[in-house]
């Protein structure tokens, strides 16, 4: 369901320049078939690869130092990563005055909004411009909404065979239950995989919690727009302040890939106290490195450092199962490649 309050009217230069980056994406294509042909060429086995990331990066360099499609393919992605959020933030402006009152309408409704102005974000997250977006999560005062709303669904959207949102509800759907009471959603950013846990599971009390307040806003405009009562409060994933056994489900939707090592398996650990004996969690990720073969893992791994995302390969190094085993989760398994999802549940007492 999209209400009028997510579907903004871009004016023409914003929308015409938004195409334009969608149009540049689609159009790289050639470039990086040039650029596959010359690896293909050149890269007899992803084994022969050297072992060590980084000198597999210095290495690969090399090796497509003479392809001049390589530093094309270079240049598109550091413009794109750098430029995206800047147009689409210049977009929204354009019609910021035609949302201005859905926005006010949005603040009326059955969700509730819990913020921390004295919140001490952590190391990790705490000046951070993740995706490259000019000055983070927390740059724009409606970046929420920007990210939500014109980025993922006019930009990203795009390239997602069956919609970009059908992965969320897949993976809400893999969770054991057909029912639950009290869900919280770690990491919810402006509530897309919280919305597909609310239509999935459209009896049950929906909690999410994130660092970024601007967007916690989004969702919680986006849980009244839509008549949703969802429990929104503005907290690290791994330290909230919810008491043990709280839910019967706790989930998550690519986000754990933003966070190092530590925190991840803090976050784990979170989930265990957070739910009550015979609980469910489900969590998931980007596609594990051990997964892939070593040319695959260059991929990713340069992808990641044009994309601004500054833990990937620490948390695609790491081994989730064990990480939930170590938490104490039983029954657990895995489904991937992409996305990467793991699920456990909580022995009964």
């Amino acid at each position: 369901m999209t209400t009028p309050f997510q579907d903004p009217k871009l004016r023409q230069r914003g929308r015409a320049s938004v195409d334009f980056l969608a149009g540049m994406a689609a159009a790289s294509g050639p470039v990086r078939a040039r650029v596959d042909a010359a690896i293909a060429e050149k890269v007899a086995s992803p084994d022969a690869l050297p072992e060590d990331l980084d000198e597999r990066l210095a290495h690969m360099d090399a090796l497509l130092a003479d392809s001049p499609a390589y530093p094309v393919q270079q240049l598109l992605g550091d413009w794109h990563g750098r430029m995206h959020g800047r147009i689409s933030a210049e977009a929204f402006e354009e019609v910021e005055g035609d949302l201005a009152p859905l926005f006010e309408a949005a603040e009326q409704g059955p969700a509730t909004l819990r913020l921390d102005p004295d919140l001490k974000a952590p190391d990790y997250w705490d000046g951070v411009h993740f995706h490259r977006t000019t000055g983070g999560w927390e740059g724009h005062a409606h970046m929420g909404y920007i990210h939500g709303e014109i980025i993922h669904k006019k930009l990203v959207g795009r390239f997602f065979p069956g919609g970009i949102f059908q992965q969320r509800r897949d993976v809400a759907a893999m969770a054991p239950r057909e029912s639950y009471r009290r869900i919280l959603d770690m990491g919810c950013s402006s509530g897309h995989f919280t919305t597909a846990l609310a239509e999935t599971y459209p009896n049950a009390q929906i909690v999410g919690v994130d660092l970024s307040a601007r967007m916690l806003e989004h969702a919680w405009r986006t849980a009244n727009a839509n008549g949703w009562n969802w429990q929104l409060s503005q907290q690290a994933a791994e330290a909230t302040d919810f008491e043990d056994a709280s839910f019967d489900l706790v989930a998550s939707y690519i986000i754990l890939h933003e966070m190092p090592a530590h925190a991840i398996r803090a976050v784990f650990a979170e989930a265990f106290r957070l739910l009550e004996p015979g609980g469910d969690m489900i969590m998931s990720d980007v596609t594990r490195y051990a997964d892939m073969d070593r040319l695959a893992v260059w991929k990713a791994d340069r992808g990641a450092m044009f994309g601004g995302e500054p833990h990937w390969r620490e948390s695609a190094s790491l081994d989730l199962e064990q990480v939930a085993r170590e938490a104490g989760f039983v029954d657990v398994t895995t489904k991937g490649p992409y996305p990467y999802v793991i699920q456990g549940r909580k022995p009964e007492a």
